[in-house]
């Protein structure tokens, strides 16, 4: 495997998701025009990578300032992947992380929270730089 790398746009977030460090970042805005074609390598990336079992804990960093509907679609789409697949025995975590002075990411964060079973789901400040 190798790692995946997708740089920002003015639309779409980054994304780094490495199987050697088992740190995956998404961080930016979301509203891509074709947001089925702009996630799907990133599922096909998910699906290989937990398709085999992992000694090492795997950290989720999400840092998503703004995201339209079809955008929280797929994302709870990854996070009931990641959901299932902490159902199966791997070891995975989510970092949400948000402004302080952001309340809707807060929110957001939040209600993907709720709707998770065994996935830990981490609502984390983000530090002041």
């Amino acid at each position: 495997m190798h790692p995946l790398i997708i740089e920002s746009t003015k639309y779409t977030p980054f994304v780094s998701l490495n199987d050697e460090t088992h740190h995956l970042e998404i961080k930016g805005e979301s509203y891509p025009e074709n947001t089925a074609e702009f996630y799907s390598p990133i599922f096909a990336w998910l699906k290989e990578y937990f398709g085999q079992p992992h000694s090492q804990e795997t950290t989720l960093e999400m840092e998503i300032i703004y995201f339209n509907s079809s955008s929280s679609k797929v994302l709870m789409d990854i996070f009931d992947l990641l959901d299932e697949k902490t159902q199966d025995g791997q070891r995975i975590k989510v970092n949400w992380v948000y402004d302080q002075e952001n309340e809707s990411a807060l929110e957001y964060g939040e209600e993907f929270q709720e709707d998770l079973e065994h996935l830990p789901f981490h609502l984390v400040v983000k530090s002041p730089t």
